[in-house]
């Protein structure tokens, strides 16, 4: 059972799914939780507080499915689309909050057909799971892209230390990652992962190996292929041709 904070971060999200934040009213948030107003303030302190955390809650989500992705062999990536350029809602438990998620496969190293896993396919299953990612939730875009609209809840940047008694919002209030941010930490996620399976490899240039297939996918994002070169097609190609060097 989600708690009054989950209940009170899938309303926000919600609400922002029909108006721009600027009308979206704490005591309507709360009143689609099934909370109080005053347990709404207490978790968030304002509604800079819950932007901040909405904000927040989504790059971890988006995080975690870098992880599984990097973990697993996805055999289909996200595919929803975000034409009106708002968020989906969808419920906190099972994979993620927004309902985003690489479909599980093996976590042992191969495919459903038994294909070996190499690091340019870990990537391109990342990329994958960050142009679904962007389509289908506003806030994952704008974090990626640093593109804020005006309909979506663009945090203030926090001047003075955090003292919010609730842990998470603590975190919150410590400050949404931006794109640059957001992509080393993708990049640093997936050269943890590849390092396992590449001990010899500069570790620079499998870095930047990294980042390029993060980098790709966020190009695919904000300009997609033309018509019936698919993304992953694509960022596959590329990262074939890419050699990373062994150290010494």
């Amino acid at each position: 059972m989600p708690t009054a904070r989950e209940s009170l971060l899938d309303a926000a999200l919600s609400a922002l799914a029909g108006l721009p934040w600027s009308g979206v009213r704490m005591v309507d948030v709360a009143s689609a939780a099934g909370v109080s107003r005053q347990t709404l303030y207490n978790e968030f302190g304002s509604k800079d507080g819950l932007a901040r955390a909405l904000v927040r809650r989504e790059a971890d989500v988006y995080l975690r499915g870098v992880d599984r992705a990097l973990a697993e062999c996805p055999q289909a990536s996200p595919t929803g689309s975000d034409a009106g350029g708002t968020p989906t809602q969808a419920s906190p438990t099972g994979s993620d909050a927004g309902g985003r998620t690489p479909t599980q496969a093996s976590a042992t190293g191969s495919d459903a057909g038994g294909a070996p896993i190499g690091p340019a396919d870990r990537l391109v299953h990342v990329a994958e799971w960050t142009v679904g990612s962007a389509r289908s939730s506003a806030l994952v875009r704008a974090l990626l892209t640093g593109c804020w609209s005006e309909r979506l809840p663009a945090p203030s940047v926090r001047t003075t230390a955090a003292v919010s008694a609730v842990p998470a919002q603590r975190r919150a209030d410590a400050g949404v990652p931006g794109p640059a941010e957001l992509i080393a930490a993708v990049r640093d996620r997936a050269l943890a992962a590849l390092e396992k399976e590449m001990p010899g490899a500069d570790p620079v240039e499998l870095g930047r190996y990294c980042e390029t297939a993060v980098r790709l996918g966020l190009s695919c994002v904000v300009a997609p292929p033309g018509r019936g070169e698919g993304h992953a097609g694509y960022i596959r190609s590329v990262l074939t041709r890419l050699p990373v060097r062994a150290v010494g």
